[in-house]
Parts: C-alpha cells; sequence; structure tokens
C-alpha cells in the first residue's frame, strides 16, 4: 500500500507539473468565468489528493506543503530535488503505515472485547465471535465443501466492501480457500441459517489488509446466509 500511495503522489504531481504549460500570468488574464472554473478544478485536485493522504494517515504542515507545491509547479528553487524529497516520503509513508496497522488493531480488540460482552454473542478458542440471526434446519458443511451464501461485509465504521446481495446473486467459495474467520465460522451453521460473523484481524487479512477497500489488521464483520451445500465438488 505504501508504494502505491507513494507512486499515486508522485504520479499525481507529475500531471499537475506537465499541465503548467500555462503561465501564471497567462491565467490571470482569464475570463471570470473561466478563472471559476479552474478554481473548481483545482479544488477537485485537492478533494482527491486529500483524500488519499488522509487513507494512508498522512500529517502536513500546511504551509510547507503548499510552498513545496507552488515553487514546484511555478519553477522556483526548491528546498529537496525530487529525487531527495522521495525518500522522505517514504519515511512519512512507512511511519504512518505503522501508526495506522496499531490502531486499527487497538480498535478491534477494544471492539471484539466489548461486543463479546452482548447477548447472544458467541467467542470460540480462536477469537472469532459470531451471532445467530436466524436458525437453519438443514446440515453444517465441512471444511473441504463449497458452499453458497449471500453475504455482506463491512468495516467496523459500517462500510460495506463487498455484498452479494447488491450483486443480486449468491456466491461459491470452497471452504478451504478462503479466509480463516470464514473456514471455522461457516462450519458452525445448519444450510438456511444466517449468521453475523465478527472476525479478527488474524483471522481475516491481517497486516497486508486487501486491496483498496479492507486496511491493515482490519477486524471484519459479516452476515451470511448460508443456502446450501454445492454438489459434486
Amino acid at each position: 500500500m505504501i508504494n502505491k500511495i507513494v507512486f499515486t503522489l508522485l504520479l499525481s504531481t507529475s500531471v499537475l507539473f506537465a499541465c503548467n504549460g500555462e503561465g501564471i500570468t497567462e491565467k490571470k488574464s482569464k475570463a471570470n468565468d473561466a478563472n471559476a472554473a479552474d478554481a473548481d478544478t483545482s479544488y477537485a485536485f485537492g478533494v482527491a489528493l486529500g483524500s488519499d493522504f488522509k487513507q494512508a494517515g498522512l500529517r502536513f504542515d500546511y504551509e510547507s506543503l503548499l510552498q513545496g507545491f507552488r515553487d514546484s509547479l511555478e519553477g522556483n528553487d526548491t528546498k529537496f530535488t525530487l529525487e531527495e524529497a522521495i525518500p522522505l516520503i517514504q519515511a512519512a509513508m512507512r511511519e504512518a503505515m505503522q501508526a495506522q496497522v496499531e490502531q486499527n488493531r487497538q480498535k478491534g480488540v477494544d471492539f471484539l472485547a466489548e461486543n463479546g460482552k452482548k447477548a447472544g454473542i458467541v467467542t470460540t478458542e480462536s477469537g472469532l465471535q459470531y451471532e445467530l440471526i436466524t436458525p437453519g434446519t438443514g446440515p453444517k458443511p465441512q471444511a473441504a465443501d463449497t458452499v453458497s451464501v449471500h453475504y455482506e461485509g463491512a468495516l467496523l465504521d459500517g462500510t460495506v466492501f463487498d455484498s452479494s446481495y447488491s450483486r443480486g446473486e449468491p456466491a461459491e467459495f470452497p471452504l478451504d480457500q478462503v479466509i480463516p474467520g470464514w473456514t471455522e465460522g461457516i462450519q458452525l451453521m445448519e444450510v438456511g441459517s444466517t449468521y453475523n460473523l465478527f472476525i479478527p484481524s488474524d483471522l481475516a487479512y491481517g497486516e497486508g489488509g486487501a486491496g483498496n477497500f479492507i486496511p491493515p489488521n482490519a477486524t471484519l464483520i459479516f452476515k451470511v446466509e448460508l443456502l446450501g451445500i454445492v454438489e459434486g465438488q
């Protein structure tokens, strides 16, 4: 994730520098409506970059950030060359990532500690928590089975990162090829049942996270409806 955000940062700034064919004086001479459009576009770039930096957990001295940006964009002498700046960026990214990893881990620990006190929540030896929503009457799958499920996965803040319900069709998964929390949790379910699974990060995607949607050390919440055990797998 660090390399991806650094790449995004450098790509974004390269695009901005490449677009600087028009001088500042020439821009100031545009009509008011064109200036308004430039302001909106500039703000849009700020929103996009700010969103990426916030997701990475980065914090800035805004005056220095803007000064470096303007010096580069306007062709002034800069405090660092781009080659000198990259190691500083990478070091800041590593520090922010490690802080985020630990923060996410602690949020998960705190959440599960409180969640485990609620009525109806069962905590297994591994640390997985589950809640029966709707009982089923069918068989329980085994670890080597492929199952048909409807599900919705969310982060602790309620952000839904995946949902078979929204796609309008169930999904099939071999239980020995999914995250450990699923492998364990779905074997507890009878066909026809619906459970909430509360999966600690070490039974999910760990420090690596998954793509752009699941942060490092994220505790996950899944609503899972076990529709059936797929035959002939």
